[in-house]
């Protein structure tokens, strides 16, 4: 269909919160072909006033619409999946940034290919993965990231950022910072391997796989063990719209995480290299916050850091419900909890 343009276009169905609102503009890009057209179209909108970067929306999955957006959004619909060398077991295939996440995953295992099994099941697109370094189950994208093509919306030049350029953390990258917001990723290379090195000792794993009677696991039943969890644990958006876990664990220093765990017995910690990083949906749910609704919006009976939309809540209702949490935990164990999804309409949290 080539390049795409909607005025007043509905976003209920384009965000897994399902919140109801509209944007200004919507452009969906499904060729690489109508790139040019479309970085022309913006600049005429910036010329027009019009001063705010487009918000580059794939899956909707990391998201809160805090009010109707007034910058331009492209709609990532790029679509393709390759492999582009091989040497040995060693492995580098390419996606198209509008690919959905979990059936590249289960395309990887079907090509016999390992590496991703602990990421299955997780929402959005290709594209979003490295922006937010997706992790989960012990492993992070950014541990089989071999590199990326994004173009810069504001003046059409492409270029490729490997793993250094991206400037991966916890569920962060350069893209997230100040100024990035012009570069739209198009394309993400993968190393995987076909000899499986599977990580199974990070949370439920090995119990899962011992409740099916596997002994000798394959990466799809890695794969599978990792979906049924998260199925368990994690509400469908389509049920029930949320964006997954809303905030970050934390990440603070190792005397701190001493003195805390002393004082709040039980405060689940892991070693994050040189800091500890600590469980949120516990101090969230120590607050008393698990299973509390207020008007439309509520924290999900299961999980406590997933927040969730009871069916008509808007945007500024899920956000004050963040905001509410938030405090309660700084007030609490004196850790201020880093919002996931990004927040369009209002400051982010």
């Amino acid at each position: 269909m080539g390049l795409v343009r909607q005025a007043d276009a509905p976003l209920r169905g384009l965000n897994t919160f399902g919140i109801d609102a509209r944007a200004r503009l919507l452009w969906r890009l499904e060729s690489l072909d109508d790139l040019p057209q479309l970085c022309e179209a913006l600049r005429d909108d910036a010329g027009k006033g019009q001063a705010q970067p487009p918000l580059i929306l794939g899956g909707g999955s990391n998201l809160l619409i805090a009010d109707d957006p007034q910058q331009p959004i492209v709609q990532m619909a790029l679509r393709g999946l390759r492999i582009v060398h091989e040497v040995g077991d060693a492995v580098i295939i390419e996606a198209a940034a509008g690919e959905a996440w979990d059936p590249l995953v289960r395309w990887t295992l079907s090509q016999g290919l390992a590496g991703l099994e602990n990421l299955a099941l997780i929402p959005g697109t290709v594209g979003a993965a490295p922006i937010q370094n997706i992790g989960a189950y012990g492993v992070e994208l950014r541990d089989h990231f071999e590199s990326l093509d994004a173009v810069d919306l504001g003046s059409g030049t492409g270029r490729s950022f490997d793993a250094r350029d991206c400037a991966f953390g916890y569920r962060d990258s350069v893209f997230k910072h100040a100024g990035a917001a012009r570069w739209l990723v198009t394309s993400v290379r993968l190393r995987l391997s076909r000899t499986a090195d599977l990580k199974l000792d990070y949370g439920e794993i090995r119990a899962e796989l011992a409740e099916a009677c596997i002994v000798a696991p394959t990466a799809t039943d890695v794969a599978d063990a990792v979906s049924r969890i998260r199925r368990r644990k994690l509400p469908d958006p389509a049920v029930i719209g949320n964006a997954g876990s809303f905030f970050k664990n934390p990440l603070i220093e190792a005397e701190q995480a001493t003195a805390l765990a002393t004082r709040e017995p039980g405060l689940p910690c892991w070693p994050s290299g040189d800091q500890v990083k600590v469980s949120a949906a516990w101090m969230i749910e120590r607050c008393g916050f698990k299973g509390m609704r207020v008007g439309h919006a509520g924290v999900h009976e299961r999980h406590a850091l997933v927040l969730v939309n009871h069916g008509h809540a808007g945007g500024g209702e899920i956000l004050a419900l963040a905001s509410r949490i938030r405090d309660a935990v700084a007030t609490r164990f004196g850790i201020r909890l880093e919002a996931e999804p990004v927040v369009v309409g209002a400051p982010q949290l």
